[in-house]
């Protein structure tokens, strides 16, 4: 079972997170992580703390040599904005953020305690454990990329464009998005919002090549690989839904248009023409590309603060304003990358087993063997 938890605040001394259950001899080395620690950090619309941080991990146990040696791998990554205890109390909850709930939850007369923790920082350490995660799958042939595919009113069209050559043309957006025509509306989109003191949101996608058929579930609700997907990447801040495939567009069609046909060729094996399903049918795995939608709302943080009330005098005042980026979408698809990788990573230690890597192969190519022949 491979599990992880994360710790740290905003302005505190790291981000850290402890990954249990990672098989032995996979190599590991710290720059596979440091890239997409920056990943997570570019993006046209991020705040001024992305021109302050420099995300770097610092591995501290679970590796001998660059190597897994099956023990709790743990990571640390250090806040050069370290000035929590001397940050002022923050009176004015935000609407959209755990500002309010979470003073009340935890009965915290300061709302700093809850906005240090509640922070989209947090998901550097998920960003570092999800590139070890993504190592695992490389290891087996499975790719997992993200694309920006609308912010605010603006949206992509992407038409035949290969896995490569989405991830090729998106990487070079400034917002990560694989039309370059919809790339320059996004970020001219983007700074009227930041002159307004306002916020955009959008939807990225996430797609992963090479995972087999059969990864997840139907026996049990808690199985279905689409749920434990949709729940991690719903666990991302401000991520407001998830979908599948088609999503809720196949709402509007009839069935005939929606799921997709099956076909037989010797060679070949099972196949579909289509991939409205977005690779996951009966929450297993059909071994076509996994596709995922995820829609983000604007960020909560205003220029120009919203109406509030003071927790303590109960006045009316506006929303504090705290240090924040005008539109996240981009980096949370690398997020989504990471947090999708960890649970795809965890369906095939559970499938295949293996207290190393090698023994996984082992049981992962038999495997490959049964389907071919099935």
């Amino acid at each position: 079972m491979l599990r992880y938890m994360t710790s740290g605040e905003s302005h505190g001394k790291a981000m850290l997170a402890i990954l249990d259950g990672m098989p032995a001899g996979l190599r590991v080395e710290d720059s596979i992580i440091n890239v997409d620690l920056s990943r997570r950090m570019l993006g046209h619309g991020r705040g001024k703390r992305m021109r302050i941080e420099a995300d770097k991990v610092r591995i501290l146990s679970g590796l001998r040599k660059s190597v897994t040696i099956g023990s709790p791998i743990t990571f640390m990554v250090n806040n050069i904005d370290d000035t929590i205890d001397r940050l002022p109390a923050v009176l004015h909850p935000r609407p959209g953020h755990a500002d309010l709930s979470g003073a009340i939850k935890y009965d915290l007369k300061d709302i700093r305690s809850v906005l240090e923790r509640a922070s989209a920082r947090e998901t550097v350490a998920r960003v570092a454990v999800g590139a070890v995660a993504k190592a695992l799958l490389a290891e087996f042939g499975i790719d997992i990329a993200s694309h920006v595919t609308a912010i605010g009113g603006i949206e992509a069209e992407i038409k035949d464009l290969g896995f490569k050559q989405l991830v090729s043309i998106s990487e070079r957006s400034p917002v990560r998005c694989a039309d370059p025509d919809a790339s320059k509306l996004m970020c001219a989109e983007i700074d009227d919002a930041m002159e307004e003191g306002d916020s955009l949101g959008g939807i990225f996608e996430l797609i992963v090549r090479g995972a087999p058929a059969g990864l997840g579930s139907y026996t049990q609700w808690d199985k279905r690989i689409s749920a434990r997907i949709a729940f991690a990447v719903m666990s991302i801040q401000a991520v407001r839904g998830v979908s599948f495939g088609t999503g809720i567009g196949a709402a509007h069609l009839r069935g005939s248009m929606v799921h997709d046909e099956i076909f037989y060729e010797k060679k070949r094996g099972f196949y579909r023409t289509t991939n409205n399903a977005g690779g996951i049918e009966g929450g297993i795995t059909t071994g076509e590309a996994i596709v995922v939608q995820a829609v983000m709302k604007p960020i909560a943080t205003l220029g120009l603060p919203l109406a509030s009330v003071n927790i303590r005098t109960k006045r009316p005042v506006r929303a504090a304003l705290e240090r924040a980026d005008v539109c996240a979408v981009p980096a949370a698809g690398v997020i989504g990358e990471a947090v999708i990788a960890i649970e795809l990573a965890g369906a095939m230690i559970e499938k295949f087993g293996g207290d190393s890597v090698r023994e996984m192969k082992r049981n992962y190519n038999g495997y490959k063997e049964q389907v071919r022949k099935f």
